[in-house]
């Protein structure tokens, strides 16, 4: 139930409550953000409800009464799981302010201190393990895993890649991302290797559904049901893990193929450069995070190198001290 309408220091009513801001924020959201995104902000509001009654007047709400959520967030789950609420609170607060109408009020009070955080690094799987899980897999599945070695694509960007986006003549690939600041969709045309090509061709020829436009699609009609079967992939959840399994390798997941393409090209010897156009980033800056870890191995290479150097020895033999003549008792008087 929504509280009565409440003034504030201006006099104006007040009936914006946070579940007005919330329904608002998340209509945008929807519209402009990848799937992900969206549910990672509708999952916050609903931690955040949970804590404080929607009904709130947005007047009302406080950086002390944000702060006690965050502090909630990282005991019950993690520093870095309330960073993120937390960002998406500021990012939807400040929206707020911009375009809700009344305005919501500032100065922001989502923008607390950000917690500590304890962030694990993530597994980059050896080239070899890469290899013997393609090995496991066969048809579409195989093209699938080469386009995501081959072009260093997000996950989303190898699902929704189309037959219109395969440039067989000009042997380049288009992805499209919405990971920019404002959801826009944008491209990146991408030089197509003649191995990816090859793959490619095949699978066009050979594809059992030519109607479709999306290059990879639900095919399993007993793992995938009826509403998904020929349907362009979403998450693909259990598929990595599984073929992992059947390689009996470490597991690891699509994101960390994109790691290990950068892996791949700076062990090569190309510059940070090189493997940023490649993998998109606007930054060099995040280029730099995912190349840290290899850095590390470089470094152990380099003192491994280092050890192995003949050490020059230097002799420390000291010539043997003479013993000061004893001073007789004559010159001593003297």
């Amino acid at each position: 139930m929504r509280r009565k309408p409440v003034s504030d220091w201006n006099g104006k009513i007040d009936t914006v409550c946070l579940g007005d801001w919330s329904l608002a924020y998340l209509d945008v959201a929807k519209s402009r953000f990848s799937v992900k995104t969206y549910d990672e902000k509708r999952s916050m509001f609903r931690r955040l409800f949970r804590v404080f009654d929607p009904a709130t007047p947005v007047s009302e709400f406080k950086p002390a009464h944000f702060m006690k959520y965050v502090l909630h967030q990282k005991d019950i789950r993690s520093g870095y799981a309330a960073n993120k609420d937390r960002k998406n609170a500021v990012a939807g607060w400040n929206w707020g302010m911009k375009y809700m109408d009344p305005p919501l009020p500032g100065p922001n009070p989502c923008l607390v201190d950000r917690m500590p955080e304890i962030r694990n690094p993530r597994y980059v799987p050896p080239e070899e393990d890469f290899w013997k899980v393609y090995a496991k897999t066969e048809g579409q599945d195989q093209v699938m895993l080469l386009a995501f070695l081959h072009l260093a694509g997000r996950r989303g960007e190898i699902f929704r890649i189309t037959w219109s986006d395969v440039d067989f003549g000009n042997n380049r690939v288009r992805l499209w991302t919405r990971k920019r600041i404002d959801g826009t969709f944008e491209y990146d045309w991408l030089p197509m290797t003649l191995e990816l090509r090859t793959s490619l061709r095949w699978w066009w020829e050979n594809r059992p559904l030519k109607d479709q436009p999306n290059v990879f699609l639900s095919l399993d009609k007993k793992k995938c049901n009826r509403t998904n079967y020929g349907q362009p992939f979403k998450y693909r959840q259990y598929f990595m893990g599984k073929i992992c399994d059947d390689a009996k390798v470490k597991r690891f997941g699509f994101h960390s193929i994109r790691h290990l393409t950068a892996s791949i090209l700076y062990k090569l010897g190309y510059e940070l450069g090189v493997i940023q156009a490649i993998l998109r980033h606007r930054s060099p800056s995040t280029t730099e995070r995912y190349l840290k870890s290899i850095g590390i191995e470089r470094v152990r290479e380099a003192l491994e190198d280092l050890s192995r150097e003949k050490a020059k020895v230097i002799d420390l033999k000291s010539k043997k001290r003479r013993r000061p003549k004893s001073v007789s008792k004559k010159q001593k008087a003297v």
